[in-house]
């Protein structure tokens, strides 16, 4: 089978799970076939069976802003020709399906049948989709994909709610390789705290739906009762905010930012609380690395969270806002060994629920499906 997958090349949510199925599927021995502007962050090209298309947007003079969609089209059309690829899953409705559409319509033209999958991933839908300038194409080309999927049932009901979709959406809910993580770095704990310390930590872009305010504010609350410490991973515009709160809560060299790392991973192992309070998550990805890791999660009830965090077996979940309940939580937690042992056990079960073993086959019964229905309509 020959996949074309389109995704943004970031570290967000939407591009690490687009790579790692695509290289999942390479391994099984499919042609994956990744097509964005650069190089997916976590992709490993040196891998058999994985192959990048660059799209390339020319200026002209005459566009002030260049047609990126116009440009992602195109380069769909010609590696589908010139790879003779046998479906196009793209990730994040804006702007791949709105392009996806387009490459298909020019691709019947020329007698190639493309089918078209569409993965819903969040802010495409509860946020940046919603945007009247963006609205009516989000919903026309989601209606015109040939087959629709969500990372939760949470977003799933949200683009119903928010869109006119005729056509069923699927839930295929994010995943992670458990097998991947290493639990023998313990040791570098004490590089930030004391025996007698804990660690907490906080992983995301820094946006405001994060509430990084909260996270500070549910921060200062534990280190009154614990003796703690809390690291913060990822860049973005709420960076200030951090500083702002450690200055106003007097927390000194209580609060370390490491910006943006590549492996995450080798920060999670050694904490003991992984903190999420979003107003909105339409999964809560980050939240399934920490649990794999081991760590709980304190979090809100927002979008998909509740579907990954389960409330009192793989940590708490506490209504939006509510910074004094994920304080009590959290202090709960620290102050119980064993009970933090237990939760630590339970969170990392929770986790293998999500591995790619158990997710992965789920799309391949998909791609499968959708090849089929090609087959049935060129007969």
């Amino acid at each position: 089978m020959k996949i074309g997958i389109v995704c943004y090349p970031t570290y967000g949510g939407s591009g690490i799970v687009a790579t790692q199925l695509g290289m999942e599927m390479a391994s099984q021995g499919d042609e994956a076939h990744f097509i964005s502007y650069s190089l997916p962050a976590k992709l490993d090209i040196t891998l058999p069976n994985i192959y990048f298309h660059q799209v390339n947007v020319k200026p002209y003079p005459l566009f002030e802003y260049q047609p990126f969609s116009l440009a992602l089209s195109t380069t769909i059309v010609n590696i589908v020709e010139t790879y003779k690829l046998d479906l196009l899953h793209v990730h994040y409705a804006i702007p791949h399906a709105y392009a996806a559409y387009f490459a298909k319509q020019i691709l019947k033209e020329k007698g190639i049948e493309l089918p078209v999958i569409t993965t819903l991933h969040g802010t495409d839908i509860t946020l940046v989709g919603q945007h009247p300038i963006y609205k009516s194409a989000v919903e026309f080309s989601i209606n015109q994909s040939d087959y629709i999927t969500s990372v939760s049932d949470s977003l799933r009901k949200e683009t119903y709610h928010q869109f006119n979709i005729h056509k069923e959406i699927e839930v295929i809910p994010n995943f992670i390789n458990n097998a991947e993580i290493n639990e023998n770095s313990h040791c570098l704990k004490k590089n930030f705290v004391s025996n007698d310390e804990k660690l907490l930590v906080h992983v995301s872009n820094l946006r405001k739906v994060k509430r990084i305010d909260d996270v500070m504010k549910i921060f200062n609350l534990v280190q009154k009762e614990v003796k703690s410490k809390l690291l913060i991973v990822g860049e973005g515009p709420e960076a200030e905010t951090i500083d702002r709160y450690t200055y106003k809560f007097k927390l000194g060299e209580k609060v370390k930012n490491f910006g943006k790392i590549q492996d995450v991973q080798n920060v999670l192992r050694i904490t003991d609380l992984f903190l999420l309070p979003s107003e909105q998550e339409s999964f809560g990805l980050a939240a399934l690395e920490a649990m794999a890791c081991g760590v709980p999660v304190i979090s809100s009830n927002a979008g998909g969270i509740t579907e990954v965090n389960k409330d009192g077996y793989s940590g708490f979940v506490s209504p939006i806002g509510d910074v004094e309940s994920m304080a009590k939580n959290a202090i709960r937690l620290l102050k119980d060994e064993d009970l933090l042992l237990k939760f630590k056990k339970q969170a990392k079960n929770e986790a293998l629920l999500f591995d790619n073993s158990k997710i992965i086959p789920k799309y391949k019964e998909l791609y499968n499906r959708a090849l089929n229905q090609k087959l049935k309509s060129n007969i």
